[in-house]
């Protein structure tokens, strides 16, 4: 079977639909409201839908991997937005090096894991 994909977009869920909004856009996302409960978050040629919608195991076990072209500026970038300090169950990780590359973690406001990585 051959694909002829232009795009994939995952769904993700929200603990607390505006702050994870507020996050995504504070992220550098762009917003585009689809109904009272979704919206779709774009970046460049990526995007990934938001929905105001929490089972517990679900967000618990859903992890993103972003690729970036210099996860060291990324990072930089990610540590002066002081998303942390705005958002209460925020974290950001260091860089870490790896045998494939370099990434760095951020979990969401709902605990959504996001891996921001830079191949070799």
């Amino acid at each position: 079977m051959e694909h002829q994909a232009k795009s994939i977009r995952p769904f993700v869920g929200s603990k607390d639909f505006e702050t994870s909004r507020s996050f995504y856009r504070d992220l550098g996302f762009e917003e585009t409201i689809l109904t009272r409960n979704l919206s779709v978050f774009k970046t460049g040629p990526t995007a990934f839908y938001l929905q105001d919608a929490y089972v517990k195991d679900w967000i618990d076990n859903t992890m993103i991997f972003m690729e970036v072209d210099d996860v060291d500026r990324y990072w930089n970038e990610l540590n002066a937005l002081q998303l942390p300090a705005k958002y209460e169950t925020v974290k950001l990780s260091t860089v870490r090096v790896e045998d494939w590359g370099k990434e760095c973690f951020l979990h969401d406001p709902a605990g959504i894991l996001w891996h921001f990585g830079q191949f070799n």
